[in-house]
């Protein structure tokens, strides 16, 4: 790998979009520079990345496929540590990994997952009324804070069986996990603190199971001697479930409330029926992916990719590491035409790489469309005068390379 002009991606994320750019501008793969001086390959040519999401070679199991961190190079401190550690599906290689997405899979059939509708529309109307009464008066309401952020967190919470008192401390360490640009003291006390509170819930429900996933996956644990699932696993699961089922949702929400507001004339779309709400959410994940860019991945052997339709003289060689560059794919001008960039609803071809793709595709996809179908419309019909209480550059992005969302949404009711 020739590092001598990489990419080097900033931790704060504070040009998600800018950086995707110079990204693509490298060519369909470039060299990238994460925190800490951590090579690895971004790719960001949909073509491309949608070859090598499902191709057998590429592997997310550091132990077996990483000699970066086989060899012990990679500290605890490290801001993107957890991300590589866990020992979940989202780090797992061929049969372990199917072996630990089948424990978490049939809670997130088709058919589950629309019986949650009639309890999402009820979480939502009662947010809504929370909104309603603290933007009373013209006053601005930070939406992320009292809607985007507690529709997905009650959700999965409820699914997990979450009891309440651990929600708000489970908020913030997910928000820490996130936090790409995060000092040591403060990567290693967010892992502390996410354990202590997933060993607090396991416990909890130890002690009283419920009709809930958590104490499914402890059964799966404790029933069969650990066959299925080790403790770590158990853990890890939960770590997965509740990160992911939370902090995707939540820049979704935001991105697509933020997109409408700010291109008023793609909400006219939707309000005079020549774009559906369907539309709204495709049109988000694509131009404004939740999850901006993914580690990682590594090459199990060498590829060429020449055979995948890749640059002819490029090898991604045995043990390299790779960045799923979604918000650059997403944006990608050879796929979606000169007016990539542009937020546009009724564009008739939004797909997208932002659930992933293959065999780690998102088993959650589907609950998180769900909930932006359900509340978008929701909150637009209840309040139709909407709009941002600060210029739409006003706003700040997360502390993320990853996560890709703002941290407040100040809004006024109308």
């Amino acid at each position: 790998m020739d590092f001598t002009h990489p990419v080097v991606i900033d931790p704060t994320g504070r040009d998600i979009h800018g950086e995707a750019a110079r990204i693509r501008a490298r060519g369909p793969v470039t060299p990238v520079e994460l925190p800490h001086g951590v090579p690895a390959w971004a790719v960001s040519d949909t073509a491309l990345l949608r070859r090598l999401l499902a191709d057998p070679r590429v592997s997310k199991d550091p132990r077996r496929h990483w000699p970066r961190w086989t060899a012990g190079e990679v500290s605890p401190e490290w801001p993107l540590y957890t991300w590589v550690a866990v020992r979940n599906m989202f780090t797992a290689y061929g049969d372990e990994h199917k072996r630990l997405r089948s424990l978490v899979s049939t809670a997130f059939t088709a058919r589950r997952t629309a019986a949650l509708r009639p309890r999402i529309e009820e979480i939502t109307a009662a947010l809504l009324d929370r909104v309603a009464e603290a933007g009373a008066a013209g006053r601005p309401v930070d939406l992320r804070q009292e809607f985007c952020y507690p529709l997905p967190i009650r959700v999965i919470g409820e699914l997990l069986g979450l009891p309440e008192n651990l929600g708000a401390e489970l908020r913030a360490v997910v928000d820490g996990v996130f936090h790409t640009s995060a000092d040591p003291a403060e990567v290693t006390g967010t892992t502390a603190r996410f354990y202590a509170v997933l060993d607090e819930l396991v416990a909890l429900k130890r002690a009283v199971p419920g009709d809930d996933l958590t104490s499914a996956l402890i059964a799966a644990r404790d029933e069969e001697s650990g066959t299925r699932l080790g403790e770590q696993e158990l853990l890890d699961t939960l770590l997965l479930l509740i990160s992911a089922g939370h902090e995707t949702t939540v820049n979704l929400l935001d991105n697509a409330v933020h997109a409408l507001l700010a291109h008023p004339g793609q909400l006219a779309h939707v309000r005079a029926g020549r774009a559906t709400w369907e539309d709204v959410v495709e049109e988000t994940l694509r131009a404004e992916a939740p999850v901006a860019s993914l580690p990682l991945r590594y090459a199990v052997e060498d590829l060429p990719l020449s055979g995948l339709g890749g640059p002819p003289d490029t090898v991604i060689r045995k043990g390299e590491a790779i960045l799923a560059a979604y918000a650059a794919a997403g944006r990608d001008p050879a796929h979606h035409g000169p007016d990539a960039d542009d937020f546009d609803v009724t564009r008739p071809r939004k797909d997208h790489l932002a659930f992933g793709h293959g065999v780690h595709h998102c088993p959650g996809a589907p609950l998180g469309r769900l909930e932006a179908r359900v509340a978008l419309p929701a909150l637009f019909g209840r309040f139709p005068g909407l709009e941002l209480a600060v210029p739409p550059g006003g706003l700040e992005p997360v502390d993320s390379f990853i996560s890709h969302g703002h941290r407040s949404l100040p809004v006024r009711l109308g």
